[in-house]
């Protein structure tokens, strides 16, 4: 039977009761309230007389720790069920990060379930480094070592989030090498301005004008393809609006080939209409940029290799016009 005591030198209430093993022991219930002190008291009486019994697993640990945890806090402790905990993750991030990265971050985090299997039920502390790298050598087999180093590093975060909750010790991420990139792997460089020149001869007119606004402003192709004749001051030749994903105000020069390109353009009667109609009716409709230059680049133009000789090299990832 669970009692409460006081201390002298505490202004705690003090749960009295019986461990498994028959002898009597106090812990402070951390709260001044008889009444919660009591409950608090009760919970840990019951939890012990269940571990004398054999019935104090896992979950019905978890749970006492909770209800102990709600009774002094009038709140819910945040559950460490690797499931709940990376769903309730992402639904923190999608405050925190842009709507693409959020994306990335849910794709990311089901393939790490899926590679979990039944584990993704226990608790987020059974998950450990073996794991994870079962993970990241699943990924490769599939991507490359460049976008493995990306997924782990938004798996680490999560742990690394996990540990500030104090639902794990170590962030077992961490524990997880990232992957080296294979002398044979592709990699990205910018385009030189000759091989820039051949691909905008053969560019139909909106992206023609896509890849001037990218080249001259340095600015994501969302943000580009979302600009409408409003964010345009011809008068003072500049640029203004917010980005997407950061929301930075940016007001930037026109220059002179871009602002030949936009006078090139005929002028609509309705200042809030896009400059690209094409390209912002495909990112409305996909909800995002990532595809936008495969359907354009798809349109009826030329046929056989990539105009501009970059074959492996271009960075739309094009290897024909169709």
């Amino acid at each position: 039977m669970a009692s409460l005591r006081r201390k002298d030198r505490s202004p705690f209430w003090f749960a009295c009761y019986t461990l498994p093993d028959g002898r009597r022991t106090q812990h402070s219930t951390g709260t001044t309230n008889k009444r919660k002190a009591q409950r608090i008291a009760a919970e840990l009486d019951a939890a012990a007389r269940d571990a004398s019994e054999g019935r104090f697993i896992e979950s019905r640990a978890r749970k006492a720790i909770a209800h102990i945890f709600s009774i002094a806090n009038a709140d819910k402790l945040p559950s460490s069920n690797t499931e709940d905990f990376f769903e309730a993750w992402l639904a923190r991030k999608s405050l925190e990060a842009g709507e693409g990265t959020h994306e990335k971050y849910s794709n990311v985090v089901a393939q790490f379930k899926a590679t979990l299997g039944s584990k993704v039920k226990r608790d987020i502390s059974a998950v450990s480094a073996a794991d994870i790298t079962h993970f990241r050598d699943a990924l490769a087999k599939r991507v490359a070592p460049g976008t493995v180093n990306v997924a782990l590093k938004i798996i680490r975060s999560a742990f690394g989030q996990a540990r500030r909750d104090g639902l794990v010790d170590v962030n077992e991420a961490e524990r997880v090498t990232t992957l080296k990139k294979r002398k044979d792997a592709f990699e990205r460089r910018p385009f030189t301005l000759e091989e820039l020149r051949r691909i905008l001869e053969v560019a139909n007119d909106e992206w023609k004008g896509l890849i001037l606004f990218g080249l001259y402003t340095g600015q994501r192709l969302g943000d580009i393809a979302a600009l409408t004749w409003n964010n345009l001051d011809l008068e003072r030749q500049e640029l203004r609006f917010t980005t997407g994903k950061t929301k930075r105000r940016q007001i930037l020069p026109l220059a002179a080939p871009v602002l030949r390109y936009v006078e090139s353009l005929p002028a609509g009667d309705q200042p809030d209409a896009p400059i690209f109609p094409r390209a912002a009716a495909i990112v409305q409709e996909r909800g995002r940029a990532s595809q936008l230059s495969k359907v354009l680049l798809t349109m009826p133009r030329l046929s056989g290799s990539c105009p501009g000789g970059l074959g492996g090299h271009c960075r739309t990832g094009c290897n024909r016009f169709a």
